[in-house]
């Protein structure tokens, strides 16, 4: 980062404003959310929901069957958004916001974080054994050093 981009920007000056958890619909990811929640409310921040929906690999066929699941699957996620915030109407208050995009989720929650100036990213543990070789998302993020981030067991 650039002295530029640093000066445009300040993070952490008065606790989180803006708070980026990934979710996925696996079990991490809606305790991930819960955890985010949470600190969003306490810290009146803004809490963005992001799903990266998965593409294939270049060598394979990226066929509508796949397009038309992982579409299915935001609006599985916004549906569940949706009813367990209207079920906490008036008991809980949190600003959020729903983003879903196409791509790696590593990459897809690095430009989400970025574009929405993200002070504090929150993700759920791996539940992926193939993971190990290849490093989880949420190390990833840790690693990169761009933000905070909370990995949620």
């Amino acid at each position: 980062m650039d002295e530029n981009t640093a000066a445009q920007f300040e993070r952490g000056t008065d606790g989180p404003k803006v708070i980026v958890v990934g979710i996925d619909g696996s079990d991490s990811s809606w305790r991930a959310a819960a955890y985010a929640a949470g600190l969003a409310r306490r810290q009146a921040s803004k809490l963005a929901l992001v799903y990266v929906q998965p593409v294939l690999p270049a060598g394979a066929s990226m066929g509508a069957p796949v397009v038309d699941a992982t579409n299915e699957v935001a609006e599985e996620l916004m549906a569940e958004i949706r009813s367990a915030t209207e079920r906490l109407q008036g008991i809980y208050q949190v600003r959020w916001e729903f983003h879903t995009l196409r791509g790696d989720p590593y990459n897809g929650m690095v430009q989400m974080a970025d574009d929405l100036k993200a002070d504090a990213v929150v993700v759920g543990a791996s539940e992926s054994a193939g993971h190990r070789i290849m490093g989880s998302v949420a190390v990833r993020l840790v690693k990169a050093g761009r933000w905070p981030v909370t990995v949620v067991p």
